[in-house]
């Protein structure tokens, strides 16, 4: 047969429909592809014998002529989903060996439908991190590397942004056809950029919770990582939906995303703001973000100046609001019930040495920084503040869409940086959410589409922001955005070469 390589969901879809190829061929592909990929390090977990069951249970279906959408789609994982029996750790040391006996919601959703798991992709400990540097398994490569001035490809790793490294990377790197991310600041948005992916951040409650294991609860989101913003329409509409085992669930039917992508935004008007003009901001990236208003406007889009003011509080107030709701949702591992336990001389004892053990230096650092804004004496003049300039921040966004149909913004500050280069300065790594926080506070639909190559060819991505549950008018912005910047790059292939 022949290779099935960089194969879209749409066209994956369309191949076993035809009888091109099956599920299980389909799969087993995939699964070759993650074993000669391993050196990217996108796995934590494999899963070949569940991938092959299911996409067997898959070919029965499309035979039947009972298949959905993602029907036989080979996918990955981020390792931040409970799958039941299977190993569940959000790439943390203590929660070791932790095999949940229940499914979460999206998940199952995406397992009804008959999409076929590959493994858990490697992350960020916890979610924690802009790299994929803070795993207890160790960094993710971003499949692509810089050229160099003499148009050599350098032989240094670069991160793929995180915290859904592991996703972006086995998607770029062609070992799934798609991926689950999660997204409490950008880690969905932002990796995609670095790796010329479409990745979806959807409104905070579109898509149930339960079963992720918890960052921060009034931002963490589950959203698809694809090729395409047609692929990540229909990811969205299997993936989403009410569900009462989740409090912060909306009771809303789910659209059909598919007939929103009409191509026409003729009349759309589309909000620059003019707070996201950073005084540092690299000239390359000033310049993408000039073409995709020109595309727009080519497009028959009308382009719209606004003003969000309090932007530049957004950073400060989301790195007060997360570390809070971390260090409340991290105290339950504490080593008596699951995942690792170091033992000591007492309870206590046994608690500390578990901590100091199982999490690692940035989960530690969001810990404390938490604990301390939640503490006596400085909850009403940090925590209590940022709540409430939370507050402002999305008056602001309700504010633009008086005027606005959807925010054209970049996605980063920059292209990819080398493996270590941050590493050691927590403020600079954490200055690469500059423009993804505000959507993730004001818990808004956004999307990071392929827009273009750096100086150096790595890719660079253009964001858009949505109203609150209108992922439709987003998703039709962005297929047009993604038609004019027409995208077409792929890494050259060194990590098979080793």
């Amino acid at each position: 047969m022949t290779a099935l390589t960089n194969l879209t969901l749409t066209e994956a879809r369309a191949g076993l429909a035809n009888g091109d190829f099956t599920s299980c061929e389909l799969t087993e592909q995939y699964l070759a592809a993650m074993t000669a990929g391993r050196d990217l390090n996108c796995f934590i977990v494999e899963t070949a014998d569940i991938a092959l069951k299911m996409a067997a249970q898959a070919d029965q279906r499309i035979r039947a002529g009972t298949a959905t959408a993602v029907t036989g789609i080979p996918i990955a994982v981020k390792d931040l989903f409970c799958t039941k029996d299977v190993h569940s750790c959000a790439a943390s040391h203590i929660l070791n060996g932790f095999k949940p006996k229940y499914e979460s919601t999206v998940t199952a959703n995406l397992w009804r439908d008959g999409a076929v798991m590959l493994g858990k992709t490697n992350m960020d400990e916890f979610a924690m991190g802009s790299s994929n540097e803070t795993s207890y398994y160790g960094p993710v490569k971003n499949p692509w590397r810089a050229t160099g001035t003499d148009g050599v490809l350098e032989t240094k790793d670069y991160v793929p942004g995180g915290s859904s490294g592991g996703s972006v990377a086995a998607v770029a790197a062609d070992m799934a056809v798609a991926a689950l991310g999660t997204d409490t600041g950008g880690s969905i948005r932002q990796p995609a950029a670095f790796t010329g992916l479409v990745g979806l951040k959807p409104t905070y409650g579109r898509c149930s919770r339960w079963g992720m294991i918890a960052f921060a609860s009034s931002l963490d989101q589950a959203g698809p990582i694809t090729r395409t913003v047609g692929d990540a329409a229909l990811m969205l509409a299997s993936m989403a939906g009410y569900d009462r085992k989740d409090s912060t669930a909306v009771d809303r039917p789910v659209p059909d995303y598919g007939p929103a992508l009409t191509g026409d935004i003729c009349g759309l008007k589309v909000g620059i703001p003019r707070e996201y003009r950073v005084d540092d901001m690299p000239e390359e990236i000033e310049k993408l973000w000039q073409q995709g208003i020109d595309w727009m406007t080519a497009a028959g889009a009308e382009i719209v100046d606004i003003s969000l003011p309090h932007t530049k509080y957004a950073l400060p107030t989301y790195y007060i609001v997360a570390p809070a709701e971390a260090s409340s949702n991290l105290a339950r591992y504490d080593g008596v019930k699951y995942g690792l336990r170091v033992d000591g001389d007492s309870l206590d004892g046994m608690y500390k040495n578990t901590r100091a053990a199982g999490f690692g230096d940035e989960v530690k650092r969001r810990i404390l920084i938490g604990t301390y804004v939640l503490s006596a004496g400085y909850y009403d003049a940090y925590y209590l503040k940022a709540q409430k300039i939370r507050t402002l921040i999305a008056r602001d966004f309700a504010r633009a869409y008086n005027q606005v149909d959807v925010i054209l913004t970049p996605t980063a500050p920059s292209a990819a940086f080398a493996l270590g280069e941050k590493a050691d300065d927590p403020l600079a790594m954490y200055l690469n959410d500059v423009f993804t926080v505000p959507a993730s506070l004001a818990g808004l639909p956004a999307i990071s589409v392929p827009a273009g190559l750096s100086r150096a060819r790595m890719p660079l991505g253009l964001q858009l922001i949505g109203r609150a549950f209108d992922e439709e008018t987003m998703l039709r912005a962005a297929q047009v955005l993604e038609q004019a910047a027409n995208f077409e790059a792929k890494p050259e292939i060194w990590w098979r070469e080793r």
